[in-house]
């Protein structure tokens, strides 16, 4: 972001945070622990008895539900992308909090001038133009 002299510390700082690059991801991370059903499967006899944990990372796409199968040594990294896309997220929306206060006070500090302005008389109506009068030898 290129330096101003008028931006605020605030955004500065939230706009250093934003530039700092890393892996993640948007979604969340679901367990499953399923029933296969083969009749000589213990999960077919026992109702607490299940198959996994199967770690995913699910998230809408284009109003569509999409998901990804990892591996249940990769929850870990999984979970802290996840949490990494979070944090962002909360970085942008204080980003935008952030500018959207700057933006007020610069339209705050217009209108302050322009009614001040007003006060002192501030410029008056241009006059208008008045036709000439018609000749009267027509």
């Amino acid at each position: 972001m290129p330096e101003n002299d008028d931006t605020p510390p605030t955004v500065r700082d939230l706009a250093h945070q934003l530039s700092g690059a890393k892996p993640m991801r948007r979604g969340t991370l679901s367990v499953q622990y399923l029933r296969c059903n083969k009749p000589r499967c213990a999960c077919a006899d026992r109702p607490d008895a299940r198959h996994g944990p199967y770690y995913r990372v699910v998230r809408v796409v284009d109003g569509k539900p999409r998901s990804r199968h990892v591996p249940a040594a990769r929850a870990g990294l999984l979970r802290a992308q996840v949490e990494a896309g979070r944090q962002f997220r909360k970085h942008v929306e204080a980003y935008w909090q952030a500018c959207e206060q700057w933006a007020d006070a610069q339209l705050d500090a217009t209108d302050a001038t322009s009614q001040e302005a007003a006060k002192k008389g501030g410029s008056k109506k241009p006059s208008t133009r008045k036709s000439r009068p018609r000749s009267k030898r027509s």
